[in-house]
């Protein structure tokens, strides 16, 4: 809708209360807390939710998701740059069936202000949602190894993870995510039957963090095969990281074996 969004959902939301996904992405400055907090006092089964590019929104409209929400387990408010991290905070409190939050960037084009999530945000965020499998942090430039590492201790099902431009990020942070499989392997994804090659991390995003040096991001490849850099199959991003042109996944190792006895059996 390029034109009266905000006015729209007020008026069709006390129609629709059994909305399950609604997406309110926006290229024009519309939405206002009044239609967040319409939309929480009606749409009570609501799973999932994009609010993503709403700057105009702030934290009342998160106060009114953490209390008509419980059930939420999608949510996009990436470029939100109204929101504060008490907000985030108080929103993880309450909804704590969250399976894929995204905070992309959370940067206005005009300030290139980025969302600046602390450590204890991201800790009350990892302990608050544990449920959480999807985590896009891409651009929350004080993201540190401590928020990471609250990450693989509390959310234990984590499949994909946004670390893009989190330049304090060091090599700590990857192996306590390399750590939380070996740590919760027994406990977690074996009683689970056949689910165990399904859990762990699927995709990471690590472009920009310069940080990180060879040996912590391959032992996170070797610790999750679905971690892929082969052509084709980039599940993990490194882009930027010109330290890392010598991580390979298993199969783009076990490729270049091949070739080499390929030719030294021509020779």
């Amino acid at each position: 809708c390029w034109k009266n969004m905000n006015n729209l959902v007020l008026s069709f939301t006390p129609k629709f209360t059994k909305l399950l996904t609604l997406v309110l992405r926006q290229e024009n400055l519309q939405l206002e807390d009044t239609a967040v907090e319409t939309i929480a006092k009606f749409c009570h089964d609501l799973q999932d939710l994009d609010l993503s590019k709403s700057f105009k929104l702030g934290d009342r409209s998160l106060y009114a998701l953490a209390h008509g929400y419980r059930n939420l387990t999608k949510l996009n408010i990436s470029g939100c740059t109204s929101f504060s991290d008490e907000g985030v905070e108080y929103l993880t409190k309450f909804c704590r069936k969250l399976k894929i939050l995204n905070l992309c960037g959370c940067v206005k084009a005009a300030t290139d202000c980025a969302l600046k999530l602390t450590y204890l945000r991201v800790m009350s965020l990892a302990y608050g949602c544990p449920n959480l499998r999807c985590l896009d942090l891409c651009g929350c430039v004080r993201i540190i190894d401590d928020s990471v590492i609250s990450l693989a201790s509390g959310c234990l099902h984590l499949r994909s993870l946004g670390l893009y431009y989190c330049r304090n990020i060091t090599d700590r942070a990857m192996y306590s995510l390399a750590h939380s499989r070996v740590k919760n392997k027994a406990s977690i994804w074996q009683p689970m039957k056949g689910r165990y090659d399904e859990e762990g991390f699927r995709s990471l995003n690590i472009s920009q963090c310069t940080a990180l040096t060879p040996s912590a991001v391959q032992a996170l490849c070797d610790t999750f095969p679905a971690l892929h850099t082969c052509s084709g199959r980039h599940s993990l991003v490194m882009s930027g990281c010109l330290n890392l042109t010598s991580v390979h996944c298993a199969c783009a190792v076990q490729s270049h074996r091949t070739l080499n006895n390929i030719l030294h059996t021509a020779h």
